[in-house]
């Protein structure tokens, strides 16, 4: 319904996020898919770091929600704008990622 894909990039993560074309579903339906499958996901592949790069179309309630699951699992969240073609850090506990900090597309090694 909804594509929620963790990738592991050298010292980071990354949130593959997205509608599936052809599925047709209201943000109520979303939330709720979301809100089952995120938790396994967070369980089953270990989310947790210093950075976690969330990248692809999602709706505000989506986002919100995923960023309520995970922002107190990672250092710092940084979400990929394409008008800047970076990741842009929105949510951060680490003083290595300001707020703002546009992070490029290539994998971070720290």
């Amino acid at each position: 319904m909804y594509k929620l894909e963790l990738i592991h990039d050298k010292n980071c993560q990354r949130l593959e996020v997205g509608f599936l074309e052809g599925v047709t579903a209201t943000n109520e339906e979303l939330v709720k898919y979301v809100g089952e499958r995120l938790p396994r996901l967070i369980e089953d592949e270990s989310m947790a770091g210093r950075l976690l790069k969330i990248n692809g179309s999602q709706s505000l309630p989506i986002a919100y929600h995923i960023a309520h699951k995970v922002a107190h699992l990672y250092g710092a969240i940084a979400v990929f704008d394409p008008k800047l073609s970076g990741y842009v850090v929105s949510i951060s506990h680490d003083p290595g990622y300001k707020l703002g900090l546009v992070l490029s597309d290539e994998p971070i090694i720290i």
